[in-house]
């Protein structure tokens, strides 16, 4: 059993890490500050083959690993948490229906101008009144001839004010709670659709995040992903890999905790000596080194298991639940070892206080997570 990364591996690592230090932490907070989406830092990400990594070079991707590009998010998100999710959701979330259920015309025809980063990609699957309970959405799509017609509102879509392409889901036969929802692919521009309330966030402020809005839109046919009635299928297969990024996300975010954390105890003078001294200091660190190491190992191993075509859906709901509360726990420590200075605006500790929270909410809450591992263990 290997516990290291491959050359490959860590080559990846080390050119996120400069990257995001070059490009990434310099505007971070002024990110945060404006709630701005990062359009030049996405290009660049584009352009560096970063935004497509795990698919074929044939359809625009990098052909790299998951565990490489699960690692390249936890290096992007430890600069910016808003940067490192609006690739997340990119990648796992947008292009990841594509490239596992679509049809060779539509990994042609969506999925290369996403994975060489020319487009950006959007999914568009809660809706105001169903989110951990997807089966109570009520977006439908009606075929008319060769196209389909859908009507219905998604909120809290991603991506969704600056995307190119959705991937979204309706109710093809509303009565078949089982096998009744299809997913589509939308391009922007499409008659019909257009973006609703645009919502202003506690935190990962840059990642831009609104309500999608179907009224009458016609979507060709062949937009359909895979089956008809292949919907939940597609949508719980893609929470799963986007899992496993945001778990990368929240390993990123603990781990810029700890880094500022560790630069300001060794700093900090108070009777006479560097905080770092106090034994109460050294343990807070030790906790957070002890938990991040965890964490990254469990998501790390979900990233494995995928890569190797095995089944993956209890451990990454293993490395979501937990790294994600590990990282809201240990932001919040790192504004205690600042004091009342990790309190104030502006100090990063207290930006990845507010990016940490939401990494128990979406894509599944720790609720919904401990429901996904009990059921695998007791079915």
């Amino acid at each position: 059993m290997e516990f290291k990364l491959s050359e490959e591996q860590e080559l990846i690592k080390a050119n996120m890490r400069e990257f995001a230090k070059t490009y990434v932490e310099p505007v971070a907070g002024e990110i945060d500050e404006s709630g701005r989406y990062p359009a030049e830092i996405i290009k660049k990400l584009g352009e560096g083959g970063w935004m497509g990594m795990p698919f074929p070079v044939e359809y625009g991707g990098a052909g790299a690993d998951y565990l490489s590009y699960a690692i390249a998010v936890e290096e992007l998100s430890r600069s910016c948490a808003a940067t490192g999710f609006t690739m997340s959701v990119h990648t796992g979330l947008a292009c990841g229906p594509i490239a596992l259920f679509g049809s060779e015309a539509q990994k042609k025809k969506y999925l290369t101008p996403l994975a060489n980063g020319g487009h950006l990609g959007a999914f568009a699957l809660t809706e105001p009144g169903a989110g951990t309970d997807v089966g109570s959405a009520t977006t439908t799509a009606v075929l008319k001839g060769d196209e389909y017609v859908l009507n219905g509102t998604k909120t809290f879509t991603s991506n969704g004010p600056v995307a190119d392409t959705f991937v979204t889901f309706a109710w093809t036969d509303p009565e078949d709670k089982r096998k009744g929802m299809s997913s589509f692919i939308v391009s922007k521009g499409t008659p019909g659709l257009s973006i609703g309330a645009h919502f202003m966030k506690m935190g990962i402020r840059g990642s831009q995040t609104s309500e999608v809005v179907f009224k009458d839109c016609h979507v060709p046919k062949e937009n359909l992903i895979g089956n008809l009635g292949d919907g939940l299928k597609i949508a719980m297969s893609c929470l799963d890999h986007g899992r496993i990024g945001i778990a990368a996300q929240a390993v990123g975010i603990a781990q810029a905790a700890l880094d500022e954390s560790i630069a300001y105890a060794k700093a900090r003078i108070q009777f006479g000596k560097p905080i770092a001294k106090n034994q109460a200091i050294q343990w807070m660190l030790a906790d957070m080194q002890t938990d991040i190491t965890a964490g990254r190992f469990l998501y790390y191993y979900a990233a494995y298991l995928k890569d190797q075509g095995m089944p993956f859906s209890k451990e990454a709901s293993m490395a979501k639940v937990f790294c994600s509360e590990m990282c809201f726990k240990h932001a919040a420590k790192a504004v205690q070892i600042f004091g009342g200075y990790g309190y104030i605006k502006g100090q990063k500790v207290e930006r990845l206080l507010r990016d940490a929270k939401i990494t128990e909410i979406y894509e599944g809450t720790s609720e919904a997570q401990r429901m996904n591992i009990a059921s695998s263990l007791i079915r």
